[in-house]
């Protein structure tokens, strides 16, 4: 397909991949894990699973199409900056790929409640242990999703700054995606060492760099029909 042919066509599908990754973790987190987890309450969470084992399987799924399109995002966006800054970009996919491995990790996480209340109670396992063991591994998967997006938030620093030193993109965007990325590294980071006083912060940051993210995903699809410079050596 044309439309996806050359650097403007691998610019404009990372833009859709995206987008795409940005949706499908507003679906799983903000609309089904939201109306379905309840916070400190392991036995009302467990019931919420129950009645609704398909809500909560689905978003499993949206995590699966979330890693899916992050993956892809970060195979174009290396092509599309390495000519420019391949050391950069190399250590920007290594981050993004750990971050998404991590990711994967905290699903499997996720899994435990419908693995722990399919046949409850179990031999030796009581019902309130098993609501306890319920909320113990959701918290443990947020603990892990903290630290995957530090490592997500560094790799969207490191895209910002390519972004930022190249002549392909506006700097202000480069600038922006740099800050937002920052902004939720040591948010989450925060959120490990003094959970307390960051569970506010945690929200505000990931909705800076959502917001950044989502600025640079719309440009590579709308802007890319403009003809990328070729790479110089102010690029490197």
């Amino acid at each position: 397909m044309r439309l996806f042919a050359g650097i403007e066509g691998k610019a404009r599908l990372a833009g859709l991949f995206l987008l795409g990754g940005m949706a499908a973790r507003g679906v799983g987190e903000a609309m089904i894990r939201a109306a379905l987890v309840v916070p400190g309450s392991g036995r009302e969470t467990a019931r919420n699973i129950k009645d609704f084992p398909w809500a909560y399987r689905a978003a499993e799924a949206t995590d699966l199409a979330m890693a899916c399109a992050m993956l892809g995002a970060t195979v174009l966006l290396y092509a599309l900056f390495a000519p420019g800054g391949r050391h950069v970009a190399r250590m920007a996919a290594l981050l993004s790929v750990i971050g998404i491995a991590t990711l994967g990790a905290g699903s499997l996480l996720s899994i435990a409640p419908l693995i722990l209340l399919d046949g409850a109670p179990h031999p030796g396992i009581g019902m309130a242990q098993t609501y306890s063991l319920v909320e113990l591994t959701l918290l443990l998967r947020d603990q892990v999703q903290h630290v995957a997006r530090i490592f997500l938030g560094l790799y969207l620093l490191l895209i910002g700054l390519l972004a930022f030193r190249s002549r392909r993109f506006p700097r202000a965007l480069g600038a922006a995606l740099m800050f937002g990325g920052s902004v939720q590294a040591v948010a989450r980071l925060m959120a490990l060492i003094a959970p307390d006083l960051a569970d506010a912060t945690v929200i505000q940051a990931d909705i800076v760099a959502v917001l950044a993210e989502a600025v640079f995903a719309l440009w590579l699809i709308f802007s890319a029909r403009r003809p990328f410079p070729a790479p110089s050596a102010a690029d490197s």
